[in-house]
């Protein structure tokens, strides 16, 4: 039995504008950049970023934009998920091919873009890469006071929060000297506690103007504001700490692996809501590489979970899922989860399996049943075959090659309650163990 928690939906803060028009406000934000990749996916190679001179040329010629215009817009299109680099030649990202009919799409590019602010405004030069990563890691609290201040703040408060964060930040990292020590007053070459007032106002300037530059905020003479669009994605970051926070199952400080076994007995609508709290708690990237390496190992239970927390993550696991479609093991989980990211009906979705890829994946999804199910749901099973009799599955499962083929026949021998059936199993189990005809 579970327990089934529900929260209410979220609502965005109010007057924040509806879906439909944030995304108009990212498109417009993007839309050099949309250019650009639409001139690159068309053909021309632009070379390895950042973009190559010869290319940055053309590109200026050909949409009458600047170089600093083509270079800035190439940029954000890479952040984005416009484009996609394949050694030298450009295509089309997903973003980009769902662009005018997705804002979920154009949204999601436009939050990566928001998440890379750093990257799209380098921090000048001279100062510390610690210093930098300790301004980028504070940044989260000063967007958290702008969001909730809705309205303009004081480069002064923000510049004491952002002040009061480094310092945390910085203490943390220092190294505490062993024994006990005196507190010494500051001294002329002594490693300060934190920065200088100047350097963290100087840090302060560069990452209000790299928010501004994604159109995360506006710049008035000494204060900010975030834009509706900052807004927005402030609220989404800060409801995904609280989902995060509400796990229904505590799974959330589990590996992917442990995660996903607690989630076997859930039905499928709380089995979801774990999946979300547990992705919240991660950085996207290393969330989806953790459930992939989950689903190359020998469990068939945790390897169909892990698809389906896959689901869950949607459209920024498109490339990773993409790249196992070769891997043997992987191919008919990531068909079917791309088939239903393109739109398919799930019970559709399996139209886009070879006959030999469903045969592989009933294999597989039986082995699951042997190891974590009940023997009915074993039996049950063979109903779902592709084949429609027992003698053609057996013929196509002995020459499919999965390695688990003998374990399940050998279950499923043992399980079936009709004893010609379980015998002709039971054969073909010693035919594949034995590498016969």
């Amino acid at each position: 039995m579970t327990t089934r928690r529900t929260r209410p939906a979220p609502r965005p803060p109010e007057g924040t504008p509806p879906r439909s028009e944030l995304a108009r406000q990212a498109r417009a934000a993007l839309a050099d950049a949309v250019r650009i990749a639409h001139w690159a996916s068309d053909g021309a190679i632009p070379g390895a970023p950042p973009l190559a001179a010869q290319a940055l040329e053309r590109a200026a010629t050909a949409l009458e934009l600047s170089p600093a215009q083509v270079r800035s817009g190439w940029d954000r299109a890479r952040l984005a998920g416009l484009v996609e680099l394949h050694g030298d030649t450009a295509r089309p990202g997903w973003r980009l091919r769902a662009w005018d009919r997705d804002d979920s799409a154009v949204l999601r590019g436009w939050v990566a873009l928001f998440d890379a602010w750093s990257l799209v405004h380098p921090a000048p030069e001279g100062i510390e890469a610690t210093a930098v990563a300790e301004a980028v890691e504070a940044v989260p609290q000063v967007l958290s006071l702008l969001q909730l201040s809705a309205g303009p703040v004081t480069v002064p408060a923000l510049l004491d929060l952002l002040g009061q964060r480094v310092a945390e930040l910085h203490e943390e990292r220092c190294e505490v000297p062993y024994g006990p020590q005196p507190v010494p007053a500051p001294r002329a070459g002594s490693a300060p506690a934190a920065h200088s007032a100047a350097l963290v106002a100087l840090l302060l300037d560069w990452a209000l103007e790299g928010l501004a530059a994604v159109g995360a905020l506006t710049l008035g003479t000494g204060h900010a504001t975030l834009t509706p669009l900052g807004n927005w994605a402030v609220w989404v970051k800060l409801e995904q700490i609280c989902v995060a926070a509400q796990s229904p199952a505590g799974n959330i400080e589990q590996s992917a692996a442990d995660m996903l076994l607690g989630c076997a007995r859930l039905t499928p609508g709380p089995a979801r809501d774990e999946y979300r709290a547990w992705l919240a708690a991660r950085p996207v990237g290393s969330a989806v590489a953790e459930l992939l390496a989950v689903a190359r190992g020998e469990d068939a239970l945790l390897r169909g979970l892990a698809f389906e927390a896959l689901r869950v993550v949607g459209a920024p696991a498109e490339p990773e899922v993409r790249s196992v479609v070769e891997d043997p093991s992987l191919r008919p989980y990531a068909l079917l989860w791309l088939a239903e990211y393109d739109g398919a009906d799930p019970e559709d979705a399996q139209d886009v399996l070879s006959r030999e890829e469903s045969t592989w994946l009933w294999v597989d999804t039986a082995a699951a049943v042997a190891d974590h199910g009940e023997t009915g749901l074993l039996v049950r099973h063979l109903d779902s075959a592709v084949q429609g009799t027992v003698p053609a599955l057996l013929d196509e499962v002995r020459a499919v090659g999965h390695p688990r083929t003998v374990q399940v026949l050998v279950a499923l021998a043992a399980a079936h309650p009709d004893p010609a059936l379980a015998k002709a199993v039971r054969r073909a189990a010693f035919q594949v163990h034995t590498g016969g005809a």
